[in-house]
C-alpha cells in the first residue's frame, strides 16, 4: 500500500475524478487549495490588502491504494497531460507507507 497525492487546477477537478474511477481508486479524500508558481505571489497573498488574488484555485486528492491502481492512474494522467492546451498539468506523487493501522 502506498499514499497517492494528486494536485490539479480546479478546472480539471471533474476530469481527475473520472480518472480515479477508471483506475479503480474509489476511496480517497480531497481538499480545496491555492496553487502558487513563484515566491512573489506568496508574499503578495500575505499582505493585508493584496492588489490581486494570491493563488490559483486548485484541488488536492490523496488515497491509500495499491501499486496496480497507481500504475493505471499514472498512465491515464500522462495521456491526459499530453493533450493539454494550458500550462497546468495534473501532478501526482507516490509516498511509500512503512506502517499503517
Amino acid at each position: 500500500m502506498k499514499l497517492l497525492i494528486v494536485t490539479v487546477v480546479e478546472e480539471y477537478g471533474k476530469e481527475i475524478l473520472q480518472l480515479f474511477k477508471k483506475a479503480n481508486i474509489e476511496s480517497f479524500s480531497g481538499s480545496d487549495i491555492d496553487g502558487y508558481k513563484n515566491q512573489a505571489t506568496v508574499l503578495m497573498a500575505s499582505n493585508w490588502f493584496p492588489s490581486e488574488k494570491g493563488g490559483v484555485e486548485s484541488n488536492m486528492f490523496f488515497s491509500f491504494t495499491t501499486d496496480e491502481n497507481i500504475e493505471i492512474l499514472f498512465g491515464l494522467i500522462t495521456l491526459f497531460n499530453t493533450n493539454l492546451e494550458t500550462n497546468n498539468p495534473i501532478r501526482a506523487a507516490v509516498v511509500p507507507i512503512e506502517k499503517f493501522i
